[in-house]
């Protein structure tokens, strides 16, 4: 099932054998931790146990879990070195979080799972969420191709002050997004520090092939941040068409993360971690033609046991003092006499 890269192929994987078909299936595949981590082990190492500490391919069974290595004798777990390296929570709620997170087409609020999964606090279900949200990067996928709309909007509520490129209290993004002749393809989503040639050479580059046709408004700053690219610029003023009808792929894209960011996360992930509600976002998106749910938890789950371990003070970007309440009156007269 695995090619030289140890990646299935998803012409390799059946439903219902390889992956669960749909909710009643996982919790019937998966009840216990037991076979969470057989499962696991078998993502993690689809040709066989190999050590990451020293490559050994020999290992024998010793506890649920573990892998005793022959090479170095160090004790393997299947969840050591990945995002569930040391996790306190059960992992059969863990597979059920990554199956409503990659079933839904418009993502699952932390404050949902804390309401109807065994999660005993918010602050564990949205720390779950952001460690998933952590391996939805698109880094190491396949670059745009073909003919390529390319546009920037702001994300962020309404301050007061100019509006438009010039707005305050607002960021930044670029989109990217393939038009196909069945319809839209692949897109990219990400912060950018202004509209300069510099920020938007630099989005490019990192989300788009150099033989693709780039589609943009009529901005002074793509032509040569577009340099080496087939530009075809669109003059929005002079087209007599508003901006969602000239470049109507990646407005639409914009419309949608909005729509998601303010629907179902409240407007919380328009602030300092807005880069990864964007990957949540642009993953879920790339696979919304999937023809299974099961086999993009499938992908998710891969992604996860491939990840370094990431802790809660990485993921915080700005930590809050919790706040107590107050321990009431003190001193002889804390209590009326009539109590006593």
């Amino acid at each position: 099932m695995a090619d030289s890269t140890g990646a299935r192929s998803g012409d390799d994987l059946e439903p219902g054998l390889d992956y669960p078909r749909d909710l009643a299936e996982l919790r019937a595949w998966f009840p216990t931790d037991a076979e969470c981590l057989d499962y696991l082990d078998w993502l993690r190492w689809p040709d066989g146990f190999c050590c990451p500490h020293c490559a050994s391919t020999s290992a024998g069974r010793d506890t649920v879990g573990r892998h005793r290595c022959r090479g170095c004798w160090r004790r393997v777990s299947v969840t050591s070195g990945t995002i569930f390296d040391k996790t306190r929570i059960p992992l059969s709620v863990w597979f059920e979080v990554v199956w409503l997170v990659t079933s839904s087409k418009t993502g699952v609020p932390a404050a949902h799972l804390h309401r109807v999964l065994p999660i005993s606090s918010y602050q564990s279900a949205w720390a779950m969420l952001a460690r998933l949200r952590q391996v939805m990067t698109s880094d190491q996928s396949a670059l745009l191709s073909g003919r390529v709309e390319v546009d920037e909007t702001f994300i962020g509520g309404p301050r007061p002050g100019v509006r438009g490129r010039g707005a305050l209290g607002k960021t930044l993004v670029a989109g990217a997004i393939e038009i196909t002749d069945h319809g839209w393809g692949r897109a990219r989503m990400g912060v950018i520090e202004d509209a300069t040639t510099a920020s938007l050479k630099a989005f490019a580059a990192k989300t788009i092939a150099t033989d693709s046709v780039v589609v943009t408004d009529g901005l002074r700053s793509y032509p040569p941040a577009l340099h080496g690219y087939e530009h075809e610029a669109i003059n929005v003023a002079s087209s007599g068409r508003p901006a969602h009808e000239s470049l109507p792929a990646v407005h639409r894209l914009f419309a949608l993360a909005k729509r998601t960011l303010e629907g179902t996360y409240q407007g919380a992930g328009t602030g300092k971690h807005l880069p990864e509600y964007l990957d949540e976002f642009v993953f879920r998106f790339n696979r919304r033609n999937s023809r299974h749910r099961g086999l993009v938890f499938l992908r998710l789950l891969e992604r996860a046991v491939d990840a370094s371990p990431v802790t809660y003070r990485d993921l915080v970007r700005d930590s809050q003092p919790k706040k107590t309440r107050p321990q009431g009156r003190r001193g002889p007269r804390s209590r009326p006499s009539s109590l006593d």
